[in-house]
């Protein structure tokens, strides 16, 4: 997959940078940052990357990497193998027995790199960020304050353009 690679590295390097504040963990060191970004710039380039997810990010993230920024790599790596996605799988809105969804709760969507939504999710492309925004508040069950206290958390903006960019054709 072609991709640039300082434009797709400095994305990576701010996405890992958010996922860890969004986490309340110690920023990592930007060299460390700048190094997996690179490595995961690699992987993308390489003709189709064959491996589990996890073991994928391990050789991603190499011997410096704490757990968290091992979780968001994985993240990551699956936002860049798996297969792209035409239909949504809805489980932005999937409802629990007590009638809340968990993908909607803010703790959650703190875990996910790409925020309330899948990474493989086809709304990422779909829509622009106002669309988006619309459609998800149409979609939410949660707490509404919540959602508009912490947006950025459930629709990160610069998770939709490592999409894009991994989307289009170079």
């Amino acid at each position: 997959m072609p991709v640039p690679a300082p434009e797709f590295e400095d994305l990576v390097v701010g996405l890992l940078d958010r996922f860890q504040r969004q986490q309340d963990r110690p920023r990592a060191d930007p060299a460390v940052l700048r190094a997996v970004a690179a490595r995961l710039g690699a992987l993308v380039r390489a003709d189709s990357p064959q491996g589990e997810p996890a073991a994928l990010a391990a050789q991603v993230t190499g011997p410096a990497a704490d757990a968290g920024l091992a979780d968001a790599v994985v993240q990551l790596v699956k936002a860049i193998t798996y297969p792209r996605l035409d239909v949504c799988r809805e489980s932005y809105r999937e409802v629990g027995p007590d009638g809340s969804c968990r993908r909607q709760l803010a703790g959650q969507a703190r875990r996910r790199i790409s925020g309330t939504h899948c990474v493989d999710c086809p709304h990422w492309l779909a829509f622009g960020p106002a669309e988006h925004e619309a459609w998800l508040r149409a979609a939410w069950r949660s707490d509404p304050a919540e959602f508009a206290a912490d947006r950025g958390v459930f629709l990160p903006e610069d998770f939709r353009a490592l999409r894009r960019l991994l989307s289009c054709p170079q």
